[in-house]
């Protein structure tokens, strides 16, 4: 049994932010947590762990009560089917993020398939937290080609209604196509985020912090914005996220000017997390 994520299917079956808290409070199933405290609750947000020689960004988030908790500095112990260990340092990223959204992470070296253990404590308290590590992934990884299907823009939307559901402002990240930028020399970082119906509150906030950062590195790379649905109801997916084989949000991809996959982050970020990824895409 896998531990507690943050998934669509989660998204669809709740309402509000009250995704993340439900997902603290229960017991065991894939969108449940687990705690052995009354006090903070874990969930994990990155969702896409499988088995790799490379480490891989592992990342939780805490609650405390009916809220967010993320704050205290935390400790992790994490058991694989064949090997004990301490990550080196367990960080907490909450740059630009609202209050107590901040979002825990550490790099694991998850070099074999199967269910893993992690063991957080927080302030004296301590929670189990089981993963699975896939034995494939689900998403595109770091080192393959990029997918260059289409994405929705102003001038050919694919369906999408609407485009961006970004409630404050406009998105100046939805005038060109995946298919017209990946692969043809500047590199191109993609936001898969849905404002207006991400339950756990996060996709609001990084498509807010990635607008932020854009000027910066406008002249450098192409930055575009995928909307996660068809429209405002419903589970239809926007086709580029069917294409990317997305089962989560948020997601955010570099991608290099021939078009390969160099970094990718999920289930929720921080500006830190937005800008250094950006940084590194345009050295």
């Amino acid at each position: 049994m896998s531990g507690p994520e943050l998934s669509r299917r989660a998204f669809l079956a709740a309402s509000g932010g009250a995704v993340l808290l439900a997902a603290c409070g229960s017991g065991g199933s894939k969108s449940g947590g687990v705690s052995l405290n009354d006090s903070y609750s874990a969930a994990r947000v990155s969702s896409d762990l499988y088995r790799s020689d490379a480490p891989q960004r592992f990342a939780f988030a805490l609650t405390k009560g009916q809220n967010f908790g993320s704050g205290p500095p935390a400790t992790m112990t994490v058991k694989g089917p064949k090997t004990t260990f301490t990550p080196k340092e367990v960080v907490l990223n909450a740059q630009g993020l609202p209050r107590g959204r901040g979002v825990y992470s550490a790099d694991l070296p998850l070099d074999v398939a199967g269910i893993w253990d992690a063991t957080i404590t927080v302030r004296g308290q301590t929670m189990k937290l089981p993963f699975e590590v896939l034995a494939k992934s689900v998403a595109p990884i770091v080192g393959a080609p990029a997918p260059t299907d289409a994405s929705p823009t102003v001038a050919q939307p694919l369906g999408v209604d609407p485009i961006c559901t970004r409630p404050q402002g406009t998105c100046s990240l939805h005038a060109v196509s995946l298919a017209d930028v990946i692969g043809k020399g500047k590199p191109v970082a993609a936001l898969f985020a849905t404002p207006a119906r991400c339950q756990s509150k996060y996709c609001g906030p990084v498509l807010d912090l990635m607008l932020e950062e854009a000027p910066a590195f406008r002249d450098k790379a192409t930055i575009v914005h995928i909307e996660i649905y068809k429209g405002p109801e419903g589970p239809d997916l926007s086709p580029t996220v069917d294409a990317w084989g997305l089962e989560s949000e948020p997601w955010l991809f570099g991608i290099d000017g021939t078009g390969r996959i160099v970094s990718r982050i999920d289930g929720a970020f921080d500006r830190g997390e937005i800008h250094n990824l950006l940084a590194a895409l345009t050295v």
